[in-house]
């Protein structure tokens, strides 16, 4: 133990014995002192020499008979002292010492008197005295080298409360400071135990606070509190713990620089706490640093801790695996672990976690290849890790519950009954072991559900089935698991629940749509919450199967929440933090105020992460996101608590959702792997279900395949040659999916025609052009059979919610204002030059009506701010110039600018309630990505979004030049005086649908399709 011995240290310069002697010298020489008084002194004196002489003579010769004497010397000077003697903590210092020196040299085995005579010094000498910091010191080394003989935690706790006592009174520059004091706080910092309970937390974060920047304990200091802090997450889940821990372990990595002796143990550290916020954030950018991180510690030549660092790049390459599926990742993690085994050989401490990692690796390789070799040898090493594994060791719950899942896929491969059994009892052994609401219960849940669910599948016990469910059911709820691992048991979850006809299945698709919506708030920025839903391969059609679930069990009113709860939820969670709070300012104004003022923050928050690509300040961004989210949260809370807002925020109920039927029905188009149909949404009463029996899922991404390349060719055809493909593809459209839709509503809902619809796709049928259905067919008296929008006039909405807000503002008219922007000269490479922009742009403002404000912007002004500030500025725009879908990332899909693009979240940040009308003239301005086309994430739904209550917006590529034969019809009927003249933006979907006949024979076929309504 590198530590400083404390005999006899001088106190302001004097040596304790000498002051003491030198007290009591002055006594004797005193005349006018009494006899007894001056007899006594100089008997102290006497004898304090006396012992000092000896302690001399033990610390040069090592006898230990020259100790005793000194203690017997010692311990009768402290006899002469009495209570109130103004020496008496000398005395009781001196002999501390000695006695100290003496248990140093194991000559003595007593440190229990050493330490209550040096607490007894230290009561004498209290704060504000001068030797309060060495009687402090003196302690602190006392109960140091207590710890360092018998591992006493409670000397190395008081220690460390001291040293926070002892360090502020020890500046730089004092004495203490030259003769070893850091070391003693090294050393508490070093042999303090790592505790994640809060106290423990709360002393290693006092230890912290004594090594400020360039103290040179400090990188050490902030390596064992996130020690703490990560033993605290891996026993509550609590995400703010394992953000500070990396947060500190990037400070302490900083402090080291290559070369340093500890910065490949803080490199190590560092991954760790990534990979585990990885396992519970599922962010895959943890992940890829983590591994980065274990590859420069490996790099190092004499690393001391290789084991570890092998053992834990190899959980790292399993994960990365789990979500990647390179095997290479097994192959490298098989051999990193066989590696580990050789630096880790029997009779080693952690030879017990590598058998058991290396088991993990190779079961992993056995799930993915089938390889029984594999899966017999995982089982072999599980158990030796289990024998190896003392029965008080705080991880053997999970080389329990590890054998169980080594043992489950036995079964399935062998059926022998005795392998599901013993995997069954292993892991309730593990649930055994953990409270209730550990993190590692939800493992156990899972591997518990597997060997029911493998036993159900091979002896059809119903009862399996249930414990099945059961504990899918407690895995996906437990609350201290990060909710990628409980998203991923929920589908795993509505998968079995659906392929054996389990009643819990609509329970089983609650329960995802729920969690969902609680991981994506989590995230910071609109662009992470994508990232966080796409994730999740399974999930994708996840809203639409749940519809069809709930409309296979007959309940269409749950079919239609679901639909809503599940579908645009990107929007949703956006749409949050804009609610109108008008009600709430009526019933509650303070407490309007706060959530109004937390929406902002929350918002802005969201906002400004987008732009943070340093790890570190992400991090931080995240925290206090984190921070004002659950502000937010309780304020919301408090806000249900009142009478009239008790679904304040929560998913709308179907008697919600038909306020968006209140103008025409609403049509929600579903199509699932399971069924396709539609629900027809009245304003009043239940809703309509219409199967679609001619179609399927498959024959959908057919016909939506087939779409695309007529499209494609369409656009290389000469205006007037025949689009005979569309033609047939249209025909289609409007035989299997809305003939059956329109046969209801002429027959059973006696639709008038002309009347409005709203149609509301999924999936697959966002990529099909409904609206333009068409039968193109003549009946026997030479009429032409009416297609859709001969019966109807058609609009979009992207939710029902969408158009329930719409109408809501639509309250907040204001004198109408109306903007052009275009922008035909783009510049070089953003672009070939759009020729016909200018002219749409003057031909639009001569049609706009006197009464409207006008502004025009074009050419050079056409920039991004321009346009933004045009689109916040006026209630009603005009844009024509290029536009851009993104297919990666949906959220940059933009407009072409002058300058910089105008993007999605450009317009998304703006909030604009007095917008109303925005007709965009480009291309793909109402396309979504395919990846998520059930969030709808495309720039006529981001101007909806932002405040404009009506959009068109084109579904492909707009040739500028025929496009504005629809737009000067559409502008005509808009604003005809025969027509009333007024600009109302709810006449929008009617002026098109007339437009679009009126131009029949000057725009091909598929340029009048192109353009689509949506909103009010």
């Amino acid at each position: 133990m590198a530590m400083n011995h404390i005999s006899f240290p001088l106190v302001r310069d004097v040596h304790p014995s000498l002051t003491l002697k030198a007290v009591v010298v002055h006594a004797c020489d005193d005349e006018n002192s009494a006899p007894s008084d001056s007899f006594m002194g100089c008997q102290i004196s006497q004898k304090t020499g006396a012992g000092n002489a000896r302690f001399t003579k033990y610390i040069t010769s090592r006898t230990a008979s020259h100790l005793n004497k000194a203690i017997q010397h010692f311990q009768l000077v402290l006899d002469q002292c009495p209570v109130g003697h103004p020496d008496r903590a000398a005395a009781l210092t001196n002999l501390a010492v000695a006695r100290l020196e003496g248990y140093i040299r194991n000559d003595l085995q007593d440190i229990d008197t050493t330490t209550s005579l040096l607490r007894k010094a230290l009561e004498l000498r209290p704060q504000g005295h001068p030797d309060h910091a060495s009687s402090l010191y003196n302690l602190v080394t006392a109960l140091n080298w207590c710890y360092d003989k018998e591992s006493t935690a409670v000397c190395i706790d008081e220690s460390a409360q001291l040293c926070c006592m002892l360090l502020p009174l020890c500046p730089e520059g004092t004495y203490l400071r030259s003769i070893g004091i850091d070391s003693a706080v090294g050393y508490v910092i070093d042999n303090l135990p790592i505790d994640g309970s809060d106290e423990g937390i709360h002393l290693r974060r006092n230890m912290l606070e004594l090594c400020p920047l360039g103290q040179q304990h400090r990188p050490k200091a902030l390596d064992k509190l996130a020690w703490a802090l990560f033993i605290r997450f891996r026993q509550c889940g609590n995400i703010d713990d394992i953000d500070e821990s990396i947060h500190l372990r990037r400070e302490a990595v900083s402090l080291c620089p290559e070369g340093h002796p500890d910065r490949d143990s803080y490199l190590n550290n560092l991954a760790l706490s990534l990979k585990n916020r990885f396992g519970h954030q599922g962010k895959p950018n943890d992940l890829d640093e983590a591994i980065s991180l274990y590859e420069e510690a490996l790099q190092s030549v004499g690393f001391k801790f290789r084991d570890f660092s092998l053992d834990n790049l190899g959980l790292a390459l399993i994960a990365r695996f789990n979500k990647r599926g390179n095997i290479d990742d097994i192959t490298r993690a098989i051999s990193l672990y066989r590696e580990a085994l050789t630096l880790r050989p029997p009779g080693h401490p952690h030879r017990n976690t590598t058998l058991s990692n290396l088991a993990l690796a190779l079961k992993t390789r056995y799930d993915e290849l089938d390889v029984s070799e594999d899966l017999n040898e995982a089982i072999d090493l599980y158990r030796e890790s289990l024998r190896l594994t003392r029965l008080d060791h705080p991880e053997r719950h999970r080389v329990l519950y590890s054998l169980s899942s080594a043992l489950c896929s036995r079964f399935t491969h062998t059926r022998e009954n005795e392998d599901v059994e013993e995997a069954i009892q292993l892991c309730q052994e593990s649930l055994a072991l953990l409270p209730s609401l550990h993190p590692d219960r939800y493992s156990s849940y899972i591997w518990l559900k597997n060997a029911y669910l493998s036993r159900y599948r091979i002896q059809h016990n119903p009862t399996h089935l249930s414990f099945a469910v059961e504990n899918f059911r407690l895995a996906s709820g437990h609350p201290t698991q990060g909710f990628p691992a409980r998203i991923q048991t929920a589908l795993n979850w509505v998968a079995a629940a659906e392929n054996h006809q389990h009643d819990s299945a609509l329970e089983a698709y609650q329960v995802c749509l729920e969690l969902f919506d609680s991981h994506v708030m989590t995230r910071s920025s609109i662009t992470s919450r994508r990232e966080a839903a796409t994730s999740f391969r399974d999930a994708r059609s996840l809203p639409v199967d749940a519809t069809s679930c709930a409309i296979r069990r007959k309940n269409l009113r749950r079919a239609v929440e679901f639909m809503e709860q599940g579908r645009g939820q990107q929007w949703s969670l956006a749409s949050r933090l804009k609610t109108p709070a008008e009600d709430l300012e009526s019933a509650n104004p303070e407490l309007a105020h706060k959530y109004l003022e937390l929406s902002k923050l929350v918002f802005n928050a969201a906002q400004s992460s987008v732009i943070i690509t340093d790890r570190a300040a992400a991090d931080q961004a995240a925290t206090e996101y984190r921070r004002l989210t659950r502000q937010w949260e309780a304020v919301v809370a408090e806000i249900r608590d009142l009478k009239a807002f008790s679904r304040f925020l929560l998913p709308p109920l179907y008697e919600d959702l038909q306020a968006a039927a209140r103008y025409g029905p609403v049509i929600i188009l579903i199509a699932s792997q399971y069924s396709c149909s539609a629900i027809i949404v009245l304003a009043s009463g239940e809703p309509y279900h219409v199967p679609l029996p001619s179609v399927s899922l498959t024959e959908l991404n057919n016909l939506k395949d087939r779409f695309a390349r007529a499209i494609r060719n369409a656009s290389k055809m000469e205006p007037k040659e025949p689009r005979n493909d569309l033609i047939v593809l249209l025909r289609t459209v409007w035989n299997e999916i809305m003939l059956p839709i329109v046969d209801v509503l002429q027959q059973g809902l006696k639709l008038k025609r002309h009347s409005r619809i709203w149609l509301c796709p999924t999936a697959t049928f966002t990529s099909i052009p409904l609206h333009a259905a068409h039968p193109f067919k003549t009946n026997a008296d030479g009429s032409k059979e009416p297609c859709l929008e001969d019966l109807y006039i058609c609009s979009y909405t992207p939710t029902l919610s969408a158009l329930v807000r719409a109408r809501r503002t639509m309250k907040k008219r204001v004198t109408p204002s109306f903007a052009t922007i275009g922008q035909g000269q783009p510049g070089a490479g953003k672009g070939k030059a759009l020729l016909a922009v200018d002219s749409e742009l003057e031909l639009v403002q001569k049609l706009v009506p006197a009464t409207a404000t006008r502004t025009s912007i074009s050419g050079d002004a056409a920039t991004r701010e321009g346009a933004l500030k045009a689109l916040e500025e006026n209630t009603w725009v005009h844009l024509a110039c290029h536009g851009k879908q993104d297919p990666t990332q949906p959220y940059h899909s933009h407009f072409v600018m002058r300058d910089e693009h105008l993007t999605l979240l450009d317009i998304m940040e703006r909030d604009v309630p007095h917008a109303e009308f925005a007709f965009l003239s480009a291309c793909h301005t109402a396309v979504g990505d395919e990846e998520t086309p059930d969030e709808v994430i495309h720039l006529a739904a981001g101007l909806q979004f932002s405040g404009f209550k009506s959009v068109i917006g084109t579904l492909w590529e707009v040739n500028d030049a025929v496009a504005k034969h629809v737009v000067e019809a559409f502008y005509k009927y808009m604003f005809d005086p025969k027509y009333g003249g007024v600009m109302d933006c709810t006449k929008a979907a009617w002026a098109l649908n007339r437009a679009t006949h009126a131009v029949k024979t000057k725009v091909p076929l598929e340029q009048r399709m192109v353009f689509i309504h949506i909103g009010v």
